[in-house]
């Protein structure tokens, strides 16, 4: 952890007659200035422990319970150490800049990720970022999950920022992904429309909904198919989290390699030896989702203009491809 983000620990004897209570809403009621969200992403982290044991937001409090729980504070912008983390720059002028994020980093620091980030890496970079965002997001308009590669945007002053979130607020934003997914598609292309909520048995996953949730709709085009995968890319017409992650999952056809929704399992129906063989040695290659966020369109908002930015697949993705078509 890094030595600028401050925390406060809280030790909490709950009192004898005490009714069940949810963790997350007693903890709410218990610690001040805190939320109730806030709370879930710190026992997400595993920062609240019951009688020595990390539990989950849904424990329900007892009488006698001994917690544990420790408050992590948000940094200031000011408090975030700049970090010399090498940054691929797709392109950079007086007002944005577009990065190349690679798998495996973070967009901002957050509970259990504190440097490393593409914030801390954004600081050492420059000194000019917006700062719309709440404490400890410099700059950052939009993100794309840890494990996922590709194109963001990056706001270096307020009026910048604040036009391009309109954008995205308004799904004009072009953002076409590439992703490698379990089986074969019917049709050469098509949409995905469902609704997206929070899973209510993992709090860090979401799930197609019938009722709950809010609309999606992710279009998609074939461009390969392979013995039992397929390449494809996607647009996005809404922007929720996880989104062309939870829609393919829905359909049966997880991202491949995907540990949260399934990808990383074989999906197909039939299994043997070489068969089993083949398919661990390409999760070796791709022990992530095979997603990466492609292409990045937008009207430039001092320009104008209309901006259109491409980056090549990472060195991982096309090792897969290559072994796919081999």
């Amino acid at each position: 952890m890094s030595k600028l983000i401050s925390e406060k620990k809280f030790l909490i004897d709950v009192p004898e007659g005490k009714r069940k209570e949810r963790i997350d809403i007693f903890l709410t009621h218990h610690i001040e200035n805190t939320t109730r969200s806030k709370i879930q992403k710190a026992i997400e982290a595993g920062f609240v422990k019951v009688n020595g044991i990390t539990v989950k937001s849904n424990y329900s409090v007892k009488p006698f319970d001994k917690i544990e729980a420790i408050q992590i504070i948000s940094p200031r912008p000011e408090d975030i150490e700049p970090e010399e983390i090498p940054l691929d720059i797709v392109y950079e002028d007086d007002y944005l800049i577009i990065v190349n994020k690679p798998a495996g980093m973070v967009a901002h620091p957050a509970y259990a990720n504190y440097t490393g980030t593409l914030v801390n890496a954004l600081l050492h970079h420059t000194k000019s970022l917006s700062a719309v965002n709440q404490a400890g997001r410099p700059g950052i308009v939009h993100r794309i999950d840890k494990n996922t590669s590709g194109l963001l945007v990056v706001a270096k002053d307020d009026f910048t920022h604040s036009k391009l979130a309109a954008q995205f607020s308004k799904h004009t934003i072009e953002r076409e992904y590439h992703a490698i997914c379990w089986g074969k598609f019917k049709d050469k292309e098509g949409e995905f429309s469902a609704k997206i909520a929070r899973s209510k048995s993992d709090r860090k996953k979401f799930t197609i909904s019938d009722k709950e949730g809010k609309d999606a709709v992710t279009l998609y085009k074939v461009i390969e198919q392979f013995e039992f995968t397929s390449y494809i890319k996607l647009n996005l017409k809404t922007g929720r989290t996880h989104q062309i992650r939870v829609h393919l999952s829905g359909s049966g056809k997880p991202i491949f390699g995907d540990p949260a929704y399934g990808g990383n399992k074989i999906h197909i129906g039939f299994e043997s030896p070489k068969l089993k063989s083949r398919i661990a040695n390409l999760l070796e290659i791709m022990p992530r989702q095979a997603l990466h966020a492609k292409t990045l369109g937008f009207i430039h908002p001092h320009t104008n203009k209309l901006v259109r930015f491409d980056s090549e697949l990472p060195e991982d993705f096309k090792l897969l491809l290559e072994k796919l078509r081999s």
